[in-house]
């Protein structure tokens, strides 16, 4: 099982930061100077847990990763696999994940390239596995949700029976927070899932994917993470959150 990191967004409301780098590498350590981003965090949660290899999907200041690559792998012990997404500002990220299909094969745990999180939320996940299950994701089932969370409806044993942003945040089950384990056995389907949804509309996310899955008989696992401090960086107030979330692991 290895690493991989979906940083090939771009990020437009964290300008001025993502006029020249992608949304993954906005610096999140106190001071703003670059010395801690997203995807440090991420590559150190990787490590810790026992990861010796990563991929990152890089696509929009794509240059800007290619640049730390190097520095990224003495840092963290890690072997990184840059993967191209020559489409990443012009489609979403069902299309992003799609592009990693050939690492899926190897069994992931994929995180978003913007979600701040403690290296538990991959402890939790790898805890799950086993018992048949092919797809964890990382659900927060304390967290009062609103309009823009991505939510999660499961139904016991059936797992995920719904996941988009489009619900009454009401009957949601939790928020899925961007970190998902995936087995190798799971990767054939997820890919061709994918594919289905970015060919129905470029615009839709790899969470339409899961869907997807869960509309053609795919069971869907979830992992509740706890009451942890985590964010999605989608905007300056979120930065300043996980500028504070960041100095605590």
């Amino acid at each position: 099982m290895i690493g991989l990191v979906l940083a090939a967004g771009a990020g437009r409301r964290l300008r001025p930061y993502t006029d020249t780098l992608p949304k993954a590498l906005v610096p999140v350590d106190p001071a703003g100077e670059g010395t801690t981003t997203v995807l440090d965090l991420t590559l150190g949660n990787f490590a810790e847990v026992g990861l010796t290899e990563a991929a990152i999907v890089v696509g929009y200041r794509k240059e800007a990763v290619y640049e730390r690559k190097a520095a990224l792998e003495k840092t963290y012990g890690l072997k990184l696999t840059l993967v191209d997404n020559d489409k990443a500002e012009e489609w979403n990220n069902a299309y992003s994940l799609w592009c990693a299909r050939d690492v899926l094969t190897q069994g992931v745990i994929l995180a978003n390239g913007d979600t701040v999180h403690p290296v538990s939320v991959e402890k939790t996940l790898l805890a799950a596995r086993g018992e048949g299950r092919r797809i964890i994701l990382a659900l927060d089932t304390v967290k009062r949700l609103a309009d823009e969370e991505m939510k999660v409806i499961t139904d016991g044993a059936k797992g995920v029976r719904r996941i988009t942003k489009l619900m009454d945040p009401a009957t949601a089950t939790g928020e899925y927070i961007g970190v998902t384990l995936i087995e190798p056995e799971a990767a054939a389907d997820l890919a061709d899932a994918l594919k289905t949804t970015f060919e129905r509309d470029p615009d839709l996310y790899y969470e339409d994917g899961y869907q997807e899955l869960v509309n053609r008989g795919f069971t869907l696992d979830v992992a509740p993470i706890g009451d942890i401090p985590w964010v999605e960086i989608d905007n300056h107030d979120d930065l300043a959150k996980g500028r504070e979330i960041a100095c605590q692991y």
